[in-house]
């Protein structure tokens, strides 16, 4: 499990292609159409927060094929090809469209159990402030959430009139986390770069085509800074980390349910 060397390898296999056109389409249709259109493709089709008024089941699939900029999914893209096509080569189409889903899916949900402790814990935090509101009360939040003051022309509220308009910002500002949204494959993506790594540990990946280094190594670095850059939870950070770790975890599950049931053809 240390190398791989196809004999006869597709440059572009089927289900990756198929994928790649789908993105594609879906990104021109939310761009293509104008912004209250692509406004509202992205309500009905992007995953929310299922305590937000506007979440659907069908959003777990249908986010995964949804893209923020062009280098979102360049981005996704690129790396799909580039670590999913031996996979699928090695997998057959329908065993890589499985793995690819659930990953997809079971990154949704992980990062929806961490929403579910994060919005509840900024619900109770800001009701807590609206029932007892006082400049120091707004400290405490404004530290803890490092909300970005400024941005709002907002400062430590101290007459009562501060004090109201407090209580109607940090009203929004709850309502806009519970009714916010992620979008993109990134997470599914996650998963084929630690199923790469699992697979073929000792495979040279060569950073800008100059800098060669073994899969385990590199894909074990991006895994370590998405843990920390979650953790960290930096204000205007909108990268869905703990999406792509859950990617890597229901990737690393499925792999061993798969190796314990076939383990001389598992890959």
């Amino acid at each position: 499990m240390s190398e791989f060397r196809p004999g006869r390898f597709e440059i572009l296999p089927l289900v990756i292609k198929n994928l790649m056109i789908i993105n594609g389409l879906v990104f021109l249709a939310q761009n293509a159409l104008g912004p209250d259109f692509g406004e509202k493709i992205n309500e009905i089709f992007a995953l929310h927060y299922w305590g937000s008024s506007l979440f659907k089941p069908h959003q777990l699939i249908t986010h995964l094929f949804m893209h923020g900029s062009v280098g979102h999914l360049f981005m996704n893209m690129f790396t799909l090809w580039m670590f999913g096509s031996t996979l699928e080569n090695i997998w057959g189409p329908k065993r890589f469209l499985i793995f690819y889903m659930v990953c997809g899916i079971g990154a949704a949900l992980f990062y929806l159990g961490v929403l579910t402790y994060e919005n509840t814990r900024l619900t109770h935090d800001i009701q807590a402030f609206l029932a007892h509101p006082s400049a120091t009360n707004f400290a405490v939040l404004q530290k803890r959430y490092d909300l970005a003051l400024d941005q709002y022309e907002l400062g430590y509220p101290t007459t009562p009139g501060e004090l109201n308009y407090a209580r109607f910002f940090l009203s929004k500002y709850l309502q806009l986390n519970i009714d916010n949204a992620i979008l993109g494959a990134s997470g599914a993506v996650y998963g084929l770069l630690f199923a790469f790594g699992y697979l073929f540990p000792n495979n040279l990946i060569y950073l800008y085509f100059l800098f060669p280094i073994k899969a385990k190594y590199l894909i074990g670095i991006l895994i370590i800074m998405e843990l920390v850059l979650g953790v960290q939870n930096s204000a205007g950070d909108n990268v869905a980390h703990f999406a792509h770790l859950g990617g890597v975890l229901f990737s690393y599950i499925l792999l061993k349910v798969w190796n314990r049931k076939n383990r001389r053809h598992f890959y």
